[in-house]
């Protein structure tokens, strides 16, 4: 039987016309983390089922990571989760923190000021980063410029001036610290900013050659990795890289790029994300060039010069640090920290259930389909998340996992 007070009010007739306007919010709510606050996340990510979709859900539904914490065994046992649900011991995480303030590194989770604006509001960001150095940067103008670790002359020259005119002009210059492209537009920036984006921990050099160039970002610069300290980045960590690197710019330049070339990755996360893809054209006859030549046959930005990026900044100036929320993103409550969060019943937890398959399908569909408030959908995909039933997609999709899965 339907409990027909607080329950019913979950259920509501969405009305399409009026989802653009739902949407659109003042900037996800931040603040200053204590030490027990910043544990406290670091625990509740390190736990067992909780993905960056979930960790923000948990925080916004109660009010914070310590209330999220203790009452991850109750809500992981709401949608039939099997077993206990694991949670990150408190020494684990306390020794992970310890190693980062060893190397100079500091956690930046995505609640807190001076976390990537830009970065935070991509589908997935990543609830938290190590970060050495000026977290200022990134409420600059950001681009970033990559390209083929075996570089041409020629393509060193144009990285470097490119990031040097940029620089000059105030925008901080973002790459990946790898040989070639990478390293030079670093060096041409770091008088004038620039951030560095690491596949493994902050403490581990990659490639080994560059442990100078490495250090004197982090003193001038900013190293940034989404990698616990000690962690050593193996081949698939290097796209997890590429997108941070796209999610933190506006743009993406490309000097060189063989056809095949890891760079084009980072092209490509750029498109997703709604950011601008620069090219570099090259001869026809330099393998190094057969992948910008083809991203400008694919609609990239053709470009020779700091001008022609600039060109696309100048109407950017002061509106590109804004983007709009998600759904994944709205609050599930305002309440103050320790209040009780509202709870689903079970018809309005089985209507969410039934509604998703195995083909991935958009939050608001699941409104629609089910009559729900957006509230109670994500209350009612939080505990899913947790219980290890559904996956969470890019475009802010889900759909249920398989049985047996």
């Amino acid at each position: 039987m339907r409990k027909p007070d607080h329950q019913a009010a979950s259920r509501m007739p969405v009305d399409e016309s009026d989802l653009p306007d739902f949407f659109a919010h003042a900037p996800l709510p931040i603040a200053p983390l204590d030490d027990a606050g910043r544990l406290a996340c670091l625990r509740l990510i390190r736990t067992e089922s909780v993905g960056p979709v979930t960790f923000r859900m948990l925080i916004n539904q109660y009010g914070g990571a310590e209330n999220a914490l203790a009452a991850l065994p109750v809500r992981a046992q709401l949608s039939g989760r099997k077993r206990p649900i694991r949670v990150c011991p408190r020494d684990q995480a306390e020794a992970e923190l310890e190693a980062a303030a060893r190397i100079g590194a500091r956690p930046l989770f995505t609640i807190e000021p001076g976390y990537p604006p830009l970065l935070a509001h991509i589908d997935v960001a990543p609830p938290l980063l190590y970060v050495r150095g000026s977290t200022d940067l990134f409420a600059r103008a950001t681009i970033a410029i990559v390209g083929s670790r075996q570089a041409s002359a020629a393509g060193i020259k144009m990285a470097r001036d490119l990031a040097g005119d940029l620089g000059r002009a105030g925008v901080v210059i973002v790459s990946g610290l790898a040989r070639g492209i990478d390293a030079a537009a670093h060096q041409a920036s770091l008088a004038t900013g620039t951030v560095a984006v690491l596949a493994g921990g902050l403490d581990i050099i990659y490639p080994p050659e560059n442990a100078a160039l490495h250090e004197a970002i982090a003193e001038r610069g900013c190293l940034v990795t989404e990698m616990a300290p000690g962690f050593q980045p193996r081949a698939q960590d290097f796209p997890r890289r590429n997108r941070l690197i796209s999610g933190i710019s506006q743009g993406v330049v490309v000097v060189e790029a063989a056809r095949r070339s890891g760079t084009l990755i980072t092209a490509r996360f750029a498109a997703e994300q709604g950011r601008e893809v620069f090219a570099i054209p090259g001869h026809p006859l330099d393998p190094r060039a057969e992948g910008t030549n083809q991203l400008l046959k694919d609609g990239a930005t053709f470009t020779t010069s700091a001008d022609d990026i600039m060109q696309f900044l100048k109407p950017m100036a002061g509106a590109a640090q804004t983007p709009r929320r998600t759904a994944f993103e709205e609050p599930i409550m305002r309440a103050p920290s320790g209040t009780l969060p509202p709870s689903l019943d079970d018809e309005d937890r089985l209507a969410v259930q039934e509604a998703l398959g195995p083909a991935p399908v958009a939050v608001d569909d699941l409104m629609r389909a089910t009559g729900l408030s957006i509230r109670a959908v994500q209350i009612a995909l939080m505990e899913l998340s947790l219980a290890d039933r559904i996956e969470h997609h890019g475009g802010q999709l889900v759909s249920l996992k398989p049985a047996g899965n």
